[in-house]
């Protein structure tokens, strides 16, 4: 068992008969009152995110979860198939189970969390950047540069993804994994 004292972000906990991952909080001291916790919990089941206050103090129930490194393999009608690197186990995970499965590219690497006691998976985060090749995208229009304009791409593994116009088919760009967004060319 834990306290309030013990919330930080990533600490995985049992709440309402649910795991959730805390995701943001604020310890919160008032003028007149008790001291609170507010958080920004997701569910690692679900991945829906709450928002939940804490009274100061108040014993939370832990759960222990371990990170494992798996290279992503294939995806069919199981779901999306995974081997972990060192044991060469194979696991299957939903599509709600993944945060952007259109930037997974065959041989990824990502790390998918585990219920220490239970061994279940629970979730898999992707890496903060992923660099893909554009497969397709139309042609910059030359001139049209005096603001930031951005052209659709798509990239080997099918996503869209807002480009610079300087971005031609077959240049290879850094992806953030989180929002979606193109962060930089990347040079061969």
């Amino acid at each position: 068992m834990a306290s309030t004292s013990d919330i930080r972000n990533g600490l995985c906990m049992m709440h309402n008969g649910d795991i959730y991952s805390v995701v943001e909080f604020l310890h919160v001291k008032p003028g007149k009152g008790n001291a609170f916790v507010r958080t920004k919990l997701k569910s690692l089941t679900s991945g829906k995110v709450v928002e939940y206050t804490f009274p100061s103090g108040h014993k939370i129930e832990d759960v222990r979860v371990e990170r494992r490194k798996f290279q992503y393999l294939y995806n069919d009608e199981s779901g999306y198939n995974f081997m972990d690197i060192e044991t060469y186990d194979q696991v299957s995970l939903n599509e709600n189970m993944l945060d952007r499965p259109d930037f997974l590219k065959e041989g990824s690497e990502i790390e998918i969390l585990f219920h220490a006691e239970k061994n279940i998976p629970l979730t898999a985060e992707m890496p903060a950047s992923i660099v893909l090749e554009v497969t397709y995208t139309e042609p910059g229009v030359r001139g049209d540069t005096a603001t930031n304009v951005t052209k659709p791409a798509t990239v080997e593994t099918g996503a869209e993804v807002k480009v610079p116009i300087f971005i031609n088919q077959g240049d290879r760009i850094k992806i953030d994994t989180k929002t979606g967004s193109y962060l930089e060319r990347v040079k061969s």
